[in-house]
């Protein structure tokens, strides 16, 4: 008889005695060896048994497993022997846990570690601090900014004769992205946080919304899909804990022209963007290919991560 995702579920659910996310529920299925049960789990596991647990909940009557909260998204069973108190205690307990000090910018260090190491992106980050941007009128430069910006350096890739003749063919082997970065998406922001980073990366080749926490709604993955499709910005979903394990979810278009107006306008405006502008163009044509620009340095490996993400408040 095959093991279904919802089995699992309940089997998770049950044994743990407490409110669980998706990714919570998957990642105890993994340790406790119930995945392996599962007949097929398909590319995308996490995603599947999500709209497996919605589509029961919304279409079956005698359904074991109930939703107890929203942001997260928290599922408990029904037959279960805590009253009502405990598992709004449960779920207070959760939602405490997430109420945590860190900031965005803390999570610069784990983005930079992340599309440094990537094979996609292999590239270099620049925090762009907004506070330093040049006092204009009221709203002129609203979301006109990226939290981080990236350069990919061909150094690494090919040979100085490679690179040699690509500039004589007048080839790019460079690469410029984008990085607008919130702690948490959601129903409630996302077009908000969509459309920021849309408006704030014309300028590169590729723009990305990156996010620690993302709704886990079926719905709301679909919604994504089809804001990349229309509008080509890519989405990451970091992992805290580890980071390699951080996922593209959508990939950004890629551009092929760069937009020198707004090139232009952000470098007047920031020192941070145009020092960042400065350094890719002394090390770009740095004969020795030696990095000297100011880059964010600061990399995390897998092993240091859950470390850093405890001392910051993520998990």
């Amino acid at each position: 008889m095959k093991y279904s995702f919802i089995e699992l579920a309940y089997d998770v659910l049950k044994e743990s005695n407490k409110p669980l996310s998706i990714n919570e529920m998957w990642t105890y299925a993994t340790e406790t060896g119930k995945v392996e049960k599962l007949s097929s789990s398909g590319k995308t596991p996490i995603k599947t048994l999500a709209a497996r647990i919605y589509l029961d909940i919304r279409d079956n009557e005698s359904t074991k497993i109930m939703q107890v909260s929203k942001r997260p998204a928290k599922f408990f069973i029904k037959d279960t022997s805590l009253n009502e108190h405990e598992i709004k205690a449960a779920i207070e307990k959760v939602d405490k846990k997430i109420k945590t000090k860190y900031v965005e910018r803390d999570l610069h260090t784990l983005l930079s570690s992340f599309v440094h190491a990537n094979s996609h992106f292999k590239c270099l980050t620049k925090t762009i601090y907004h506070e330093k941007s040049s006092k204009a009128v009221k709203g002129k430069n609203e979301w006109l900014h990226p939290d981080l910006v990236g350069i990919y350096y061909p150094f690494g890739d090919f040979k100085a004769e490679t690179l040699k003749l690509l500039s004589v063919v007048k080839e790019n082997p460079y690469k410029l992205f984008s990085f607008e970065i919130k702690k948490e998406i959601n129903f409630t922001n996302l077009r908000e946080c969509f459309f920021q980073a849309v408006s704030n990366s014309s300028w590169a080749h590729e723009g990305y919304l990156v996010t620690l926490k993302m709704e886990e709604d079926p719905g709301f993955y679909e919604e994504l899909r089809r804001l990349n499709n229309s509008f080509g910005i890519g989405v990451i979903k970091l992992d805290a804990e580890n980071i390699s394990q951080s996922v593209i979810v959508f990939q950004s278009s890629e551009r092929n022209t760069l937009d020198w107006d707004t090139i232009d306008r952000l470098s007047a405006d920031n020192v941070d963007f145009n020092e960042f502008i400065a350094d890719i163009s002394l090390d770009a044509s740095d004969n020795d290919r030696r990095l000297r620009g100011k880059y964010d340095f600061h990399f995390i490996e897998d092993e240091d991560a859950t470390k850093y993400a405890k001392d910051k408040g993520m998990i």
